[in-house]
């Protein structure tokens, strides 16, 4: 078996030999990212787009899958060449669910206990105590049910949150009041506290959280976004902090990344950025999920995380 990792140099550790432990039967070689292609180069059982590479599938026309190692398989679909009719297979979790339910928890708690304002109070010398509010006063949304935004919602929900779900079909989460599709996005977003956005980028979802749906949050709502930042229309979001109809963001995700220097969200005190860190790849569980799943596409067993190229995700 023959297995390409589409990765530069300087991230080859600890990738390669991962991988190598992992499918010890198999040759594993690394494909610098863009190299030219290579006439007559022997064919690959399977292609991991570890990064973007626009050379890989010009010389690699015809593997039996091809893996992402992350969730979000946007820069995989966008490859030139990419093979019509072979499965693309993306990373369920692999250890970034508990790092992304607490990231959501610090950022709903945070807004909970207004720390933003009583930082926004030390900034001015400004000593004045606003009253306690209890979590099931206070409605959290989380826009996205998959296995993480399911994780996230009975994490809110442990701590007693009156936590609303939403995802493009009907799911079932204890404790959480579970919406469904475009016709209940507006009852979803209606008098929300906080807004915790983790759906995947696709173009259904692409500037979905605009001036429109924002204004249907409560009035001085907190917006999370740590899924995808093409959900978010960036203008917007400020356009509302101006207004005063926000309090506040955490967002982790952005439509430029890494965010440039000259972006007004670095110089707004109620907007906290973080640099896309809320669940960052382990490479450990990654690739012993892919090696599983190449085991079991080998055996010709079914394999999850295969991607629908029509939906995105």
């Amino acid at each position: 078996m023959r297995v390409i990792v589409c990765l530069p140099a300087d991230d080859a550790v600890p990738w390669l030999d991962l991988f190598a432990a992992a499918l010890p039967d198999a040759r594993v070689e690394r494909r610098e990212p863009d190299a030219p292609v290579a006439a007559g180069a022997p064919r690959a059982d399977y292609v991991v787009a570890a990064c973007p590479c626009r050379t890989v599938f010009a010389e690699q026309p015809a593997p039996k899958a091809v893996f992402t190692v992350s969730a979000g398989v946007a820069h995989a679909l966008r490859l030139p060449n990419l093979p019509a009719g072979v499965p693309l297979i993306r990373v369920e979790d692999a250890g970034m669910a508990p790092q992304m339910v607490r990231y959501a928890l610090a950022a709903v708690l945070r807004a909970a206990l207004r720390l933003d304002a009583y930082a926004a109070q030390q900034r001015a010398a400004r000593w004045e105590q606003h009253a306690p509010r209890a979590p099931a006063s206070l409605a959290v949304g989380v826009l996205g049910l998959g296995v993480i935004g399911g994780e996230i919602a009975r994490a809110l929900a442990a701590q007693g949150f009156a936590v609303r779900g939403h995802a493009r079909t009907r799911k079932a989460v204890a404790g959480v009041r579970c919406c469904a599709g475009d016709a209940e996005l507006a009852a979803f977003l209606g008098g929300l506290a906080v807004l915790v956005s983790v759906v995947p980028h696709t173009p259904e979802t692409t500037g979905l959280l605009d001036r429109a749906a924002l204004s249907r949050l409560a009035d001085g709502a907190h917006v999370v976004n740590m899924g995808r930042g093409s959900v978010l229309v960036e203008d917007d979001l400020i356009a509302l902090l101006d207004s005063g109809k926000l309090s506040g963001a955490t967002l982790d995700v952005f439509r430029a990344e890494p965010l440039p220097p000259e972006h007004p969200f670095w110089r707004r005190p109620e907007i906290a950025v973080t640099p896309h860190v809320a669940g960052l790849t382990i490479p450990e569980d990654t690739v012993a999920q892919i090696a599983a799943k190449i085991g079991r596409l080998e055996r010709n067993l079914p394999v999850t995380g295969v991607v629908d190229r029509e939906r995105g995700y």
